[in-house]
């Protein structure tokens, strides 16, 4: 075996880096701790490691300081009882005159598929003069098992499908500097977002095919990712509610509704059951939840929650529905663009009984309220629109406030509000 990971390290130290797009993950590196990086997959974990390995050769680190495996190679398998040191005995028998010298960079892909990596990683971070580089499957390597298998050794990141900004960029259209021309470019460039979303993978495949990728994307995370890793006891329902949640994603979703809608089709399970199935997709990364604004905890869990889903494209692939609602299209882009910021994110319903999408914690922690409106076209949508907006700001005691829509753009007062209505591919920028 030792001949065979030696094989194997330098084969991978041999190979050309092809980092792709960058990504705009704003991740940091300290020292005496790991690096994780989970998300969703496909979503481009193993390129977001290529990237750093490529930016260390850049700065001067030599390629036989790093060290790259990918624990999904099936010649590893013998590996996974127990025996992760005879990775770095490989190594060192390879560069006997780095260990402990010289700093060296181990990057371990998928690395949850080893029994006791956890312990592993923590006596490299001990004994050896390293840093280390972890990205796997979000169903094996969720944040708070991290933290409890690494205890305190690592910090995790999240990696979602592209932005749009990361999308403009592996489209190579400049977008930092607006100018006439790219404006109708990157305008273009959204309803292009819009149809085919950000899973690097198949943006530029033909419909067909794109459509029949992001159903196995689907299928693959209900089955591997949530299934089989939290041993669902009815596999069957767990797919009913999968196909349901991504049916109705920006909706109002009650424990007691999500339970009579899968005892109407013959499951009788519990709340406590559907409430595990919406933490596991949650975990898994396939959707998101939200609750209510509001500073009782009693009253967050007793309201109905929003789904949202991982990507908006998926929603449509997966769509059962004779006609798509391109508003809650729209609010999922939305959503996940937030989501890429901050996890501090709810709705709120006023007083008076008026909703608004989102209310969302700013980076210079301000509580500001957004609304997501594929047109204000419409007399009634603009006044009703407007008028939860209002009320919102009122109560959460913010001065402006913002409506995204697809194309429009404005600003205006109402009531002594600033609102700022911005068109999508700008706000997503």
């Amino acid at each position: 075996m030792l001949e065979l990971l030696k094989e194997i390290i330098l084969d991978s130290q041999d190979e050309e880096l092809f980092p792709g797009t960058q990504r705009h993950l704003k991740h940091q590196y300290v020292k005496g701790k790991a690096f994780v990086c989970i998300g969703v997959r496909r979503c481009g974990k193993s390129t977001l490691m290529a990237q750093i390995m490529s930016e260390l050769s850049s700065k001067g680190v030599s390629r036989k300081n790093i060290l790259y495996l990918n624990f999904f190679d099936d010649r590893l398998d013998a590996l996974k009882e127990g025996k992760l040191n005879l990775v770095t005995e490989a190594y060192f028998s390879l560069y006997p005159e780095k260990k402990s010298k010289e700093r060296t960079y181990f990057f371990f892909d998928e690395l949850q598929e080893m029994s006791g990596w956890e312990k592993y990683v923590d006596r490299l971070l001990r004994t050896e003069n390293c840093e280390i580089f972890i990205s796997g499957s979000s169903a094996k390597m969720l944040s708070k098992e991290i933290s409890t298998h690494m205890r305190g050794r690592s910090l995790t990141w999240e990696l979602f499908p592209f932005s749009f900004a990361e999308f403009l960029d592996y489209s190579r259209i400049a977008h930092k500097t607006m100018t006439s021309k790219n404006r109708h470019l990157v305008q273009n460039a959204f309803d292009k977002y819009f149809t085919v979303g950000g899973f690097p993978e198949v943006i530029d495949m033909p419909d067909k095919l794109r459509i029949m990728t992001h159903q196995e994307y689907f299928n693959s995370i209900l089955h591997r990712d949530i299934i089989e890793r939290f041993d669902a006891i009815h596999p069957k329902a767990v797919v009913q509610l999968g196909h349901r949640l991504i049916n109705n994603v920006a909706s109002l979703h009650s424990l007691n509704r999500l339970t009579d809608y899968l005892k109407s089709s013959g499951y009788k399970l519990s709340k406590a059951f559907v409430k595990d199935c919406l933490e596991w997709s949650n975990d898994a990364f396939l959707f998101f939840s939200i609750k209510i604004n509001s500073p009782s905890v009693s009253k967050q869990n007793a309201n109905p929650q929003k789904i949202y889903a991982i990507d908006h494209s998926l929603v449509k692939s997966m769509s059962s529905s004779v006609l798509l609602n391109n508003g809650h299209l729209l609010e999922n882009l939305v959503f996940c663009h937030l989501r890429r910021k901050t996890d501090k994110i709810w709705y709120h319903r006023t007083r008076s009984g008026k909703e608004t999408d989102f209310v969302y914690l700013s980076e210079d922690k301000k509580l500001l309220p957004l609304q997501v409106c594929y047109s204000l076209a419409d007399p009634d949508t603009r006044k009703r629109e407007l008028s939860a907006l209002v009320e919102t700001a009122r109560e959460i005691g913010s001065k402006t406030a913002s409506i995204v829509t697809y194309a429009e753009e404005e600003s205006l007062e109402a009531d002594g509000l600033e609102v700022k209505v911005i068109p999508a591919w700008k706000y997503c920028i």
